[in-house]
């Protein structure tokens, strides 16, 4: 509908180290990623060969240490990426920050031996991870959690169903959170589990309204045996591993999110200064420039709320109000931005011929992910006015 291509984004980097990986990263997502995504959405096909080369050029350990494998980029630099990848396929971007989540306990509360041992493969060896957190019956109540770790020995047998995971059934490991102890959050232990454990099995995948070529199932755990330098942490340790893995993640969620609105109004830029109304591309219209301000506007906006919160989080300090503002205000505006390219595209956004339709029903789970945004108003309120009183 036009030539016009669209303007790269204009990225603060700290290095020219990170400068040639961002260079790198659009390349990856040029050649290999976004050519494929239209047709691999559709048919529900997952693009495991995408997270291969990922992992073989050194992308699904980026945060993470480089004595194990890990490229040790700032998380300035690795949300970048992250939001590079998401505009390219959401599957992909969404798909490497799980990666990246799941890996989190073993990298930041695992022993030395067990780093030596698992990280490696998990972060350059070509595995994918999945995060096993939610269940069934507890979602935003994550600490009523039910599945249950129960020490035999020098082991543990895990019996339990998690729900809504990316990755259940396909994942070499799995992070998950289990009841060693009591109820309520101090009672929760962290596993690393591998994927072909006997008695681990996924379910058949939701039927989802967007996202469709990343698997989101549940997992069982039917008398799964763990020995015991798989736990990762303390006894009880796990529930705060989660929230701090979650907080990290949170910030993943957010990137993705500014990656796919960019990729939105790349589209409706497109196509609004090539089609034409009564002798004039439609861009010339007040109406729809104002609307394309406020898009550009509010990504901008995003970004810089997430790259603040990296930077604190870079420089030790606490980011935990900042990375719920950043998933939240990232992910509405993500399903603002795509919403209104739609309505830019008119007749055509809303059929499969431009990619516009497949962004609105993708940047819906965003807002649920990781933390509903109501959960996230929840946090930041509890950072700006105190905790409840009830």
């Amino acid at each position: 509908m036009s030539d016009r291509d669209p303007q790269p984004v204009e990225r603060q980097l700290p290095t020219d180290e990170a400068r040639d990986l961002l260079a790198l990263v659009r390349e990856i997502a040029r050649r290999e990623i976004a050519p494929k995504a239209a047709e691999e959405e559709d048919a529900g096909r997952f693009p495991r060969e995408a997270f291969t080369l990922l992992s073989e050029s050194g992308l699904l350990g980026l945060p993470y240490d480089a004595e194990y494998g890990g490229g040790e980029q700032p998380y300035e630099v690795y949300l970048q990426v992250l939001e590079e990848l998401a505009a390219a396929r959401l599957t992909v971007g969404l798909g490497v920050s799980v990666h990246t989540l799941a890996s989190y306990a073993l990298a930041a509360y695992g022993t030395k031996q067990q780093q030596v041992e698992h990280l490696p493969a998990i972060l350059g060896g070509g595995l994918l991870g999945a995060y096993c957190l939610s269940e069934p019956a507890s979602g935003s109540d994550a600490a009523s959690l039910r599945t249950r770790a129960v020490r035999d020995g020098d082991s543990w047998v895990i019996n339990g169903t998690k729900a809504w995971i990316t990755h259940g059934g396909i994942a070499d490991f799995y992070t998950v959170m289990a009841r060693t102890g009591a109820e309520g959050s101090h009672g929760i232990t962290a596993f690393l589990v591998p994927g072909d454990a006997e008695g681990l099995s996924g379910a058949v995948p939701e039927k989802k309204m967007g996202m469709k070529g990343s698997p989101t199932a549940q997992v069982h755990f039917d008398d799964v045996r763990v020995p015991d330098d798989r736990r990762l942490g303390e006894e009880g340790q796990g529930f705060a591993i989660a929230l701090s893995a979650l907080d990290s993640g949170r910030l993943g969620i957010a990137a993705c999110a500014i990656g796919l609105a960019q990729a939105a109004l790349d589209e409706a830029v497109g196509y609004a200064t090539g089609r034409r109304q009564f002798g004039h591309p439609i861009a010339d219209f007040q109406g729809l420039r104002f609307m394309i301000a406020d898009m550009a506007t509010q990504i901008e906006a995003g970004r810089a709320l997430y790259l603040a919160a990296a930077r604190l989080r870079d420089a030790g300090r606490p980011f935990a109000k900042q990375a719920a503002m950043a998933k939240l205000h990232c992910t509405d505006t993500a399903m603002k931005v795509t919403t209104d390219a739609v309505q830019i595209l008119g007749g055509y956004g809303y059929t499969a011929d431009f990619p516009v339709e497949r962004y609105m029903r993708e940047a819906k789970v965003l807002q649920i992910v990781e933390g509903t945004n109501q959960i996230q108003r929840m946090v930041i309120a509890r950072h700006v006015a105190g905790p409840e009183s009830r």
